[in-house]
């Protein structure tokens, strides 16, 4: 019997109740003993039921019965249509797609698009081996930063692991493959006294509130803007939330690590008490950070978008002051806090603060102590920064005077003036 080289056919049919149908090529002995070539379709279920990938999957394991080799399990479903293109859209993403967080997603696709597909789009998979691979990736290491390699460099691996895995590839030619060296990345961040310039001049308690949790608690975008005030617990927050275009996930975070509980500097605290006497929503459930949907969410109450955030409301007063707006981003300023934390705490510490350390289960949450020097450590660089204005000050007072300098950065006032507008200075203690 001839051996079929094929992966069929799936399509919808019916008028009242729609079904999928699969169609394929079989081959019978004639009355003559020649094979003659048939078409048999088979009913596969309900499109209620099914998803097309779920319906394709289920006319590969007829197909498998019908024209399997003898004892072994592979079936030839990769014959020339089956293109590395078709695989990622038709069975990879997916299959893939219900374990990426939102963000994951939009920038996963992009990328396995971009960057390999592309390269790949109307070769057969069977026809992608490791040395094509090696050479691709080669080449964006001569033209791309090293995230995106080996971003690319991961998904190649997933991708081919999943194809021999569903039968397409007898054999894995990512599995040798080769992270290749890439340029030096260049991976900035900001001064001491460029975030002390910029907190100095935010005059609204929202956005002084929002950017003092990202300039000194080291949460991640969507952990920022997901943040409710229950998340707030006096000394330290926890995180359970993430947000993402407007859209709130509730109890979804990157890792088990993201739900480790943060500490608060002592100088944070009042700025977040400042904020949380004025905000309209205080109940558990609130968003620290609300705005209002805009089109068919007119009205909602839903989280900010950190690029708007950052464009409209403070990208503006980092212009004025200077500060490259490259930097004020709230990758760089979780990068610049570990950065910095270096110089205050132990690495443990520093790995802590960016809950990259341990895992913690959610029962551990709220029953997790912060350690001493971690606390120490977070208060000694949100004082180094805050001090940064002080001794600017210290510098157009008379040299003659006798009165008290101030010593540290407070809130002039934890009620805001019209509940609008809130002053960040400094006032004399004692």
């Amino acid at each position: 019997m001839a051996m079929v080289y094929q992966k069929g056919t799936v399509y919808l049919q019916g008028a009242r109740e729609k079904k999928w149908y699969g169609k394929f090529r079989v081959y019978l002995r004639g009355r003559n003993g020649e094979e003659v070539e048939r078409t048999r379709k088979v009913v596969l279920g309900k499109k209620s039921d099914l998803r097309k990938w779920e319906a394709e999957e289920k006319l590969q394991t007829i197909l498998q019965q019908e024209n399997g080799r003898g004892t072994s399990s592979f079936i030839a479903k990769a014959d020339d249509s089956v293109t590395l293109s078709w695989f990622v859209t038709e069975k990879y993403i997916p299959m893939r797609r219900g374990r990426w967080r939102p963000a994951t997603k939009q920038k996963t696709e992009f990328e396995i698009q971009k960057y390999l597909v592309e390269n790949f789009k109307s070769v057969p998979i069977r026809e992608v081996g490791l040395f094509e691979l090696q050479v691709h990736l080669n080449k964006l290491a001569e033209s791309y930063s090293e995230s995106i390699v080996r971003h690319t460099f991961v998904n190649i691996r997933s991708i081919t692991r999943l194809a021999r895995k569903l039968k397409f590839l007898q054999e894995d030619p990512a599995e040798e493959l080769k992270m290749p060296q890439t340029k030096e990345v260049k991976r900035p961040t900001m001064t001491a006294k460029q975030i002390s310039d910029l907190i100095s001049v935010i005059e609204d308690v929202h956005d002084l509130c929002l950017m003092s949790i990202a300039l000194f608690c080291a949460t991640r975008t969507s952990e920022t803007l997901g943040l409710t005030w229950k998340s707030y617990a006096g000394d330290k927050l926890i995180p359970l939330n993430t947000a993402f275009e407007g859209q709130l996930y509730e109890g979804r975070l990157k890792t088990r690590e993201s739900r480790n509980a943060i500490p608060i500097a002592e100088d944070v605290i009042p700025i977040i008490e400042a904020w949380r006497s004025v905000s309209k929503n205080t109940s558990p459930d609130a968003l620290m950070f609300p705005t209002f949907g805009r089109g068919r969410r007119k009205g909602e109450v839903v989280p900010r978008q950190g690029r708007n955030f950052l464009k409209w409301r403070i990208h503006p007063i980092a212009d004025k002051l200077g500060i490259p707006r490259k930097l004020v981003t709230f990758q760089v300023m979780r990068r610049t806090l570990g950065t910095d934390l270096q110089g205050h705490g132990t690495m443990k510490d520093a790995q802590q603060i960016l809950r990259h350390a341990s895992i913690k289960t959610t029962a551990e949450i709220y029953m997790q102590e912060i350690q001493a020097s971690v606390r120490s450590a977070i208060n000694s660089r949100t004082r180094e920064i805050f001090s940064q204005r002080t001794k600017e000050l210290r510098q157009l007072e008379n040299p003659v005077s006798h009165q008290r300098k101030p010593n540290s950065l407070q809130l002039r006032n934890t009620t805001v003036p019209n509940g609008s507008k809130f002053i960040c200075g400094v006032s004399a203690n004692g």
